[in-house]
C-alpha cells in the first residue's frame, strides 16, 4: 500500500474530517474539530504562509501536519511544522513523508530555523532527533474529569471586582485582546513575539468556532479585564483552556485562579465530561492554580528545533 502527501483541501468534508479524526486519535489533549480545520485554513494570517497537509493511504487519511512561517516573530526566517499519524497507522512513512514535505516548504520560503512539537515517547523523540531536530524545554498536558471529580467550591469575589464572560465584550473585544497580548508576551516561549495585530486576533482567535464565549471569563476591576482564563469546547462533552493569566499590575491576586474555577463550574453544569489545559514545565503559578483545581498530567512533550543550512 502506498503513502501519499498531499495539501489538504478545507473545502472538502472528507478532508477536515479525517484531518480533525487523526489528531483526535494522536492527540487527544488538544480540540479539533472539521469547523476549526476550515477556520484555522481560512483565518491565518496570510503572511504564515499556512500549509496544511495530510497523508493519504488507499484514499484514507492517516497523518497530518500543519506547516507554517512564525510570522509574528521579530526574527525572521523561522518556521513551525506539527506533525502527528494516527496510532494504529504508524510505520509505515506516513511521519517521514510529511516531514519531508514540510521541511522542503518552509525552506524553499527562506526559513533557517525549524520548530515542532512532539509527543514525549521513545519513538517520537527518536524521530526528531534522526531528523537533526535538538531537545528543548517540556511541557505537559493535564486532564480533569468533570463528570466524576470534585473541583474545589467556589471562592468569594473580593470587592471591586467583577466577572464577566466573554459575551459581555461582544461589542468591543479590543480590551480582551490587549489582556492576551500582554499575558502572552510573558508565557514561556522559544520565540519572540510581535503580538500587536488586533485585526488578525479578531479574525483568527475571536472568531474561532470553539471559543465558547459563555465559559470564556475575566476578573474586571473598574470595567477592564485583569485576569481571565481562555475556554474552548468542542460540542462533544470535552473543554480546554487556550490561555489563563493576569496583567501585570493584577497579579498576585489570585484573579486568574478565580477566573478558571468559576468557568469550570459552570463548564460541569452545562454537561461538559472532561476538561484539558497545558503547562511548561517551569510554570510554576499555572502549575499550582490546576494542581489545586484537580487537574492530573496525562502526557507531556517536547519541543524540538532544528537549523537549516
Amino acid at each position: 500500500m502506498t503513502v501519499l502527501v498531499r495539501a489538504l483541501r478545507p473545502d472538502l468534508p472528507a478532508d477536515t474530517e479525517g484531518f480533525a479524526r487523526v489528531r483526535r486519535l494522536a492527540l487527544p489533549y488538544i480540540l479539533f474539530t472539521p469547523d476549526s480545520v476550515r477556520h484555522t485554513a481560512a483565518r491565518i494570517h496570510p503572511d504564515a504562509r499556512f500549509r496544511p497537509l495530510v497523508a493519504e493511504e488507499d484514499g484514507e487519511i492517516i497523518g497530518t501536519a500543519q506547516v507554517h512561517l512564525i510570522h509574528d516573530s521579530r526574527e525572521p526566517g523561522q518556521g513551525a511544522l506539527n506533525i502527528y499519524v494516527r496510532p494504529d497507522r504508524t510505520h509505515r512513512g506516513a511521519g517521514r513523508l510529511l516531514a519531508e514535505a514540510a521541511e522542503e516548504y518552509l525552506a524553499d520560503l527562506g526559513a533557517t530555523r525549524l520548530f515542532a512539537w512532539a509527543l514525549d515517547e521513545p519513538a517520537n523523540r527518536a524521530f526528531a532527533e534522526r531528523r537533526g531536530y535538538r531537545r528543548g524545554r517540556t511541557a505537559h498536558f493535564l486532564r480533569l474529569d468533570l463528570a466524576h471529580g470534585t473541583l474545589p467550591p467556589l471562592p468569594e469575589i473580593p470587592p471591586g471586582v467583577e466577572l464577566r464572560t466573554a459575551a459581555a465584550f461582544a461589542d468591543d473585544p479590543r480590551p480582551l485582546f490587549e489582556l492576551d497580548a500582554e499575558t502572552t508576551r510573558d508565557e514561556p516561549s522559544d520565540v519572540d513575539y510581535a503580538f500587536t495585530d488586533y485585526d488578525a486576533w479578531v479574525a483568527e482567535t475571536w472568531s474561532h468556532p470553539l471559543l465558547d464565549r459563555e465559559l470564556t471569563t475575566a476578573a474586571c476591576v473598574d470595567g477592564r479585564p485583569v485576569a481571565f482564563t481562555v475556554a474552548y469546547t468542542d460540542g462533544d462533552g470535552r473543554y480546554s483552556t487556550a490561555m489563563t493569566g493576569t496583567a501585570r499590575a493584577h497579579r498576585g491576586r489570585g484573579l486568574a485562579r478565580l477566573a478558571k474555577i468559576h468557568s469550570l463550574h459552570r463548564a460541569r453544569a452545562a454537561g461538559v465530561t472532561e476538561a484539558f489545559t497545558g503547562n511548561d514545565t517551569g510554570n510554576d503559578p499555572m502549575i499550582a492554580i490546576n494542581k489545586w483545581l484537580g487537574y492530573q498530567v496525562c502526557a507531556q512533550e517536547v519541543r524540538y528545533v532544528r537549523e537549516l543550512g
